[in-house]
């Protein structure tokens, strides 16, 4: 009987400091699942225990007074841990217009709640927003509907461009939206046709799947996957990317084949593309959402070989490319692929000359959360990155928009890259998410970015044009951070960089 009371003794030890570590990082993203009820519940659990064991007088001992204080943590780490949340949350609705115009078009976020995301939208802090699998459940397709025009009618009121809507409809395994957008097989599917047949078909697939999601008011599918299909078994802690079975096929030039018609047809329909996951995760055994990865393969043998199915692709849509969490060691071997400058502006950028929209993976996993989320944010923003998804848990938009704000109020960030990527998104809204004739890309065989002339200066001199869009000149310090104004006039004279290269591209400036 001693025996049994002493392992109920060291059960409740190890429960309590659980408890109260659950309750300092209830708002981590792991713990999504445990908010609301089950943060009642640990509440209610904790001061029940404690009543428990001040009634059966184990403060009389030493061990008991400890045990008795660590259940009493929880509801107070809990507390704590809801004032910092509330107090980031607070920073972030309190940033200035200024600081909502040059951060907010660069996140694109999920969320659960319309009131709360309709402030986020009305006050220009976001730049789009991600629907699944919560968002439609329960509701009809004229709800759905309604809520997003609802959101874009405050945007037009607020004199803001429309926000990009953003889903996640691949086929196969990730068919967030169904049943409201139908649940159709992988675009793997179609691999074993002949290749004129894989052609219709994959593009029938697209348009099909763009009328569905057009419909829900959807602006932007976070697909094709051109990831190459591995030839080797998953790893077991491969939790969620599952890449074997959401990737087209193995041969690169079937990849291409059926991501450029799908594409084409999701266009068609008026619905952007997403090409994702760049470098490519095929050949990556170690899962992003929860673990740090690498790609270790020389760059030759990825330009052959994994990397022709996004060249190809961007080459002729108006695809956007999504970044992932992996580091390409041959290039960068400290920085994930989406946070890296030395990929994004010296592969990206330059080499392939692509000048259209990058966006990043889900900025809530692990790979990122064990980096440093602030310094993964502000180094991505540094990088050219133009967009942020925070998709898993919508919560985290707070803290993740909260580093980019302090990197902005510290003159960390680079406002030349800033007013670039704010370029790239302006064109890409007016252009309108699925119009191929205004495409951001060059082709693969096009001049490379250093070849391209430089636009001609504006009549500024070292003065940059008003933030308010007035097209004036103003004096440094007039509406601007003195940080702004002295990048801006090392950037180049005026408002327009000097050597932009967007400013020439075809379609453009």
């Amino acid at each position: 009987m001693a025996g049994l009371r002493r392992v109920g003794v060291v059960l409740l030890f190890v429960v309590a400091v659980v408890a109260a570590l659950a309750a300092a990082n209830i708002n981590d993203p792991y713990l999504t699942r445990m908010r609301g009820t089950g943060n009642l519940l640990l509440v209610a659990g904790s001061i029940a225990v404690v009543v428990l064991l001040a009634w059966r007088g184990v403060w009389r001992h030493r061990a008991g007074c400890i045990l008795l204080v660590l259940w009493c943590l929880p509801p107070v780490l809990m507390a704590g841990a809801g004032a910092v949340f509330d107090h980031g949350r607070g920073e972030v609705l309190r940033s200035s217009a200024f600081e909502a115009r040059q951060l907010g078009p660069h996140f694109v976020v999920g969320y659960s709640s319309y009131d709360e995301v309709a402030v986020l939208a009305r006050r220009g802090l976001i730049g789009g927003i991600y629907l699944t699998g919560h968002n439609v459940r329960g509701r009809s397709a004229d709800q759905l509907r309604a809520e997003i025009d609802a959101l874009q009618a405050l945007r037009r009121d607020a004199g803001l461009p429309p926000l990009t809507v953003a889903a996640d409809q691949e086929g196969g395994v990730v068919n967030h939206l169904a049943p409201l957008a139908g649940k159709r097989p992988s675009l793997a599917s179609l691999a074993d046709l002949e290749p004129e047949q894989r052609q219709i078909q994959a593009e029938e697939f697209g348009r099909e799947q763009g009328r569905e999601l057009a419909a829900l008011g959807v602006t932007l599918n976070l697909a094709p996957v051109l990831d190459l299909k591995p030839d080797t078994a998953p790893s077991r802690y491969d939790f969620h990317t599952r890449i074997g079975t959401r990737a087209i096929a193995s041969d690169p030039e079937i990849v291409a084949g059926i991501g450029r018609a799908y594409v084409h047809g999701l266009e068609e329909a008026g619905v952007g593309a997403v090409v994702k996951h760049f470098p490519g995760i095929g050949r990556v055994r170690t899962d992003t959402h929860h673990f740090s990865a690498d790609l270790d393969l020389p760059l030759a043998e990825l330009e052959d070989s994994d990397w022709r199915p996004f060249r190809d692709v961007l080459a002729t849509s108006r695809a956007r490319l999504m970044v992932g969490h992996v580091r390409l060691t041959a290039v960068d071997p400290t920085h994930a692929v989406s946070h890296s400058k030395a990929v994004v502006q010296g592969i990206l950028r330059g080499q392939w000359n692509y000048q259209g929209i990058v966006i990043t993976d889900d900025m809530v996993m692990g790979a990122v959360y064990h980096y440093g989320v602030c310094t993964a944010v502000v180094e991505a923003l540094n990088a050219g990155v133009d967009q942020l998804l925070v998709a898993y848990d919508g919560a985290q938009f707070y803290r993740i928009f909260g580093c980019a704000l302090n990197g902005l109020r510290q003159d960390r960030i680079d406002t030349v890259m800033l007013e670039q990527s704010k370029a790239r998104l302006k064109r890409e809204s007016s252009a309108g998410e699925g119009n191929l004739d205004a495409r951001a890309v060059v082709p693969a065989t096009g001049p490379a970015m250093r070849d391209i002339a430089p636009a001609p200066h504006n009549s500024c001199g070292d003065r940059p044009r008003d933030p308010q869009g007035s097209g004036r000149c103003v004096a440094a310090g007039e509406g601007w951070p003195r940080s702004v104004c002295r990048d801006r006039r090392k950037w180049g004279a005026g408002g327009e960089a000097s050597g932009a290269w967007w400013a020439v591209l075809p379609g453009h400036g």
